[in-house]
């Protein structure tokens, strides 16, 4: 079996790579950590700079393309390490758009047999905005979708 974990960064991303590693692991199964490179993403913040670390994680920010990928290598290089950690090698795969497209795209296309991604939790108004990245691939995907808490 092989498994599929988003990853971006927010400590819903992290749980769902820690739940993903343990069910590998118990399932004898292998993990790649996907992460993709969306750099139309827009700054909905107000008009005051964030004031603190947990603010700034909450307003997606506009970034070239260069910085995105040198995002989410980090990302994807902090996910290989931290399932390490945890005692599973782990491959990991930058992709690029909307990851409502890639992430299941990707999936289904290597032969993945199911996805895991972790869903923040945005208010209905937040949502009709911003979009939700885990109901989007649950709508998406072809495969089985772990969402996780």
């Amino acid at each position: 079996m092989r498994f599929a974990v988003a990853i971006d960064g927010s400590s819903e991303s992290d749980r769902a790579l820690d739940h993903a590693v343990e069910m590998a692991t118990a399932a004898g199964a292998a993990l790649t950590a996907v992460h993709s490179v969306d750099p139309d993403v827009y700054d909905t913040g107000g008009t005051e700079p964030p004031t603190d670390r947990a603010e700034y994680d909450d307003r997606p920010v506009v970034e070239s393309v260069d910085d995105a990928e040198r995002r989410g290598e980090r990302l994807l290089d902090d996910a290989v390490e931290r399932a390490a950690d945890a005692g599973l090698d782990i491959d990991a795969e930058l992709l690029y758009g909307d990851p409502v497209r890639t992430i299941p795209d990707f999936a289904t296309t290597e032969g993945y047999d199911g996805v895991f991604v972790g869903h923040r939790g945005l208010s209905e108004a937040q949502e009709r905005v911003l979009g939700s990245v885990a109901k989007g691939i649950v709508e998406r995907s072809s495969l089985p979708v772990t969402v996780v808490r």
